[in-house]
């Protein structure tokens, strides 16, 4: 796990804050199967994010984790601090991420689940995707943009808050 050292959450005013939680062997993106999931690192990923957050004026808390239960309860404590919405790459939670999926039906806030490749192409279902409002999939790194971009429309369009 890194880049908030642990279940997180800012809270930077009346900002829109979105959490991402990036989901098991997604720390080792850029080095694990490039011909599958690219070059870009997880630290170039997360520049990435970070500039388009700032550009939408989003707080955005980025989490890292190889464990399903660490996710879950980032998420509820997310949840309890009324995030807005959240981002996830369930990663190699994809198959069995029951538990994700219940804690995703049990928060109020929206999520969207994003991956690089297409992952119905590559014949994978994804037991969280019934938890989620939407999947963004087969977009490279790029998926991660459309979602947060997603997300602020669809939460600005609810009247959530606004950047401040």
């Amino acid at each position: 796990m890194r880049a908030c050292g642990g279940p997180c959450v800012a809270i930077l005013g009346d900002a829109m804050k979105l959490l991402l939680v990036q989901g098991a062997n997604m720390e080792y993106l850029g080095r694990r199967q490039p011909e599958l999931y690219g070059t870009t690192t997880a630290k170039e990923l997360d520049a990435l994010m970070r500039r388009q957050a700032k550009r939408h004026g989003v707080a955005l808390e980025i989490l890292y984790t190889n464990t399903e239960g660490e996710a879950v309860s980032a998420i509820y404590k997310a949840d309890r601090a009324k995030i807005d919405g959240i981002l996830f790459n369930p990663a190699g939670f994809l198959h069995a991420g029951h538990a994700l999926r219940d804690c995703l039906r049990s928060i109020r806030a929206p999520a969207i689940e994003i991956h690089i490749t297409n992952i119905e192409k590559r014949g994978y279902g994804s037991v969280t995707s019934e938890a989620a409002v939407g999947m963004i999939a087969g977009f490279g790194v790029d998926s991660y943009v459309l979602a947060l971009e997603a997300m602020v429309s669809r939460l600005r369009k609810a009247g959530a808050a606004t950047p401040g």
